[in-house]
């Protein structure tokens, strides 16, 4: 209400000072006609002043800002794959026992297309994902996360993080995941119940991963060639990988 007060107060304030304009204009040169010609033309003007200002400069001016603050956020996200993603993606691969689907769909090639990358992500949507807990090494994964626990807290206090919803919803999900394997002192004699309880967790990150890892993917390949170069020849899907230019 003091800030409504105060907004109003400054315009009463300005069209006050205005209109002392006006009046001094009229007090030295007497010609009213003079002051409605262009008050009324300075009238007439301001829908179409909203118009460019609000609509048209203000949107892009914001469409700028968004696309640098998404900027930004791939360099996040380049340095969350560069950290903790890649190790997690083999990590999680070994708890499925079809991970070999799923590997052949992301061994990407230097000459993929935006339309290749598209048809790769409708086909993981389409994979089962039986993530097992007992395929793979928990301990060794319960090890990994919470070493890389801070890390990742510092990720989600980024505040650009708002603007990308689903490497948020990535991070919560490996966060989840830390948490649920710290809090079990052992992790070799868990029921059945529970272990089914940790693959949907370990599911849903693997999930995520993938399609948040193909995205980052196809961005390098139109923004950064010489980062996309490196990742095809890191990539932890293709067993012919070789960081080595050959």
């Amino acid at each position: 209400m003091k800030r409504l007060s105060w907004q109003v107060g400054l315009g009463l304030g300005l069209v006050a000072l205005s209109g002392l304009i006006y009046l001094i204009h009229f007090a030295l040169f007497r010609d009213a006609h003079h002051i409605f010609i262009y008050l009324v033309g300075d009238i007439a003007f301001v829908p179409i002043e909203v118009l460019l200002v609000t609509f048209i400069i203000h949107r892009l001016l914001t469409q700028r800002e968004k696309r640098a603050m998404l900027e930004k956020l791939n360099i996040v996200i380049g340095a969350f794959f560069s950290e903790v993603g890649t190790a997690l993606l083999n990590s999680f691969s070994s708890f499925d026992p079809e991970s070999q689907r799923v590997k052949n769909e992301l061994v990407v090639e230097g000459n993929w297309s935006d339309r290749e990358f598209v048809i790769a992500a409708e086909r993981l949507k389409r994979c089962a994902y039986e993530v097992r807990g007992r395929e793979g090494d928990l301990y060794d994964l319960k090890s990994f996360l919470t070493a890389k626990r801070d890390f990742m807290l510092r990720l989600l206090g980024n505040p650009n993080l708002l603007e990308h919803d689903s490497f948020t919803q990535l991070l919560w999900a490996v966060f989840h995941l830390t948490e649920e394997l710290s809090h079990r002192k052992s992790l070799s004699d868990l029921p059945g119940s529970d272990l089914k309880h940790l693959s949907g967790d370990i599911r849903r990150a693997y999930v995520l991963l993938i399609s948040q890892w193909l995205a980052y993917m196809r961005h390098l390949k139109e923004n950064y060639p010489y980062l996309f170069s490196l990742a095809i020849r890191t990539n932890p899907f293709d067993p012919e990988a070789s960081p080595v230019v050959s």
